[in-house]
């Protein structure tokens, strides 16, 4: 099996950027600097005319990931419009304080997204029990896990990305993000062989000083660069060749 790659984007340029490099599919957000949010109604119609399927983050506020009434009520509506943008699926998730998946809210959000593709987002890293996550995203009809392993890089969470394959067995498909760069893709590759990667493949920006004084630019802005999405692909495309998928 091939591995695809899923690039998140949070503008119309980092759009454009991800189609021209090569990405087999987008993670459609706003504000990835913040670990991303919901992007707006129109966005979500500019990217369904991109011509690569795509899923739209919903997560309405920074932070944890719990979801209070208010916040719920948002996700289910951004749900909708991503419905009627016609996008391919969304990504979702909801915590308890404990860090383990709250099964209400997320069934849900997955009955609003019926007929959609589903996608958990990392609220996964911050389980107690993989296992008991994994059986909740099954039962939910959940198609795909993102996750870290836990760590700030995926390559640094290998033994909890590794555990959390062998446990899934396939449904869901389990999907390493965090960190992920052409010169990481080997390692991934070599110990999930198959897995679709994630990837932001961004770089550092350079705002004028004036946008920054003012508080419309942060200083951990970085824009989706085509050659980085290239670059990668290469990586992931030479050891496929090398290393068939043995899974």
């Amino acid at each position: 099996m091939t591995s695809a790659l899923e690039i998140a984007v949070d503008s119309p340029a980092g759009l454009a950027a991800a189609v021209d490099g090569g990405a087999d599919r987008i993670e459609l957000c706003a504000a990835l600097e913040i670990g991303g949010l919901t992007a707006s109604a129109g966005m979500m119609v500019l990217a369904a005319e991109c011509g690569l399927p795509v899923m739209a983050l919903i997560r309405p506020a920074p932070g944890g990931f719990e979801m209070g009434l208010d916040e719920e009520g948002a996700a289910l509506a951004d749900i909708a419009s991503a419905r009627e943008a016609g996008l391919a699926g969304v990504v979702i998730g909801a915590s308890l304080p404990d860090g383990s998946l709250d099964a209400e809210v997320l069934s849900r959000l997955a009955e609003a997204a019926e007929g959609m593709e589903i996608a958990l987002h990392r609220a996964f890293d911050l389980v107690p029990d993989q296992a008991a996550a994994i059986a909740l995203c099954r039962r939910l009809g959940i198609a795909r896990i993102l996750t870290s392993g836990g760590a700030p890089r995926a390559v640094d969470g290998l033994p909890r990305l590794r555990e959390a394959l062998r446990l899934a067995a396939g449904t869901p498909a389990i999907m390493p993000g965090g960190g992920v760069r052409a010169e990481t893709a080997a390692q991934l590759l070599t110990a999930m062989p198959g897995c679709d990667l994630h990837a932001s493949c961004a770089l550092p920006a350079d705002p004028a000083p004036r946008l920054r004084e003012l508080g419309f630019a942060t200083p951990g802005l970085r824009v989706t660069s085509a050659e980085e999405i290239r670059r990668l692909k290469t990586a992931m495309a030479d050891l496929q060749q090398v290393s068939p998928d043995t899974r």
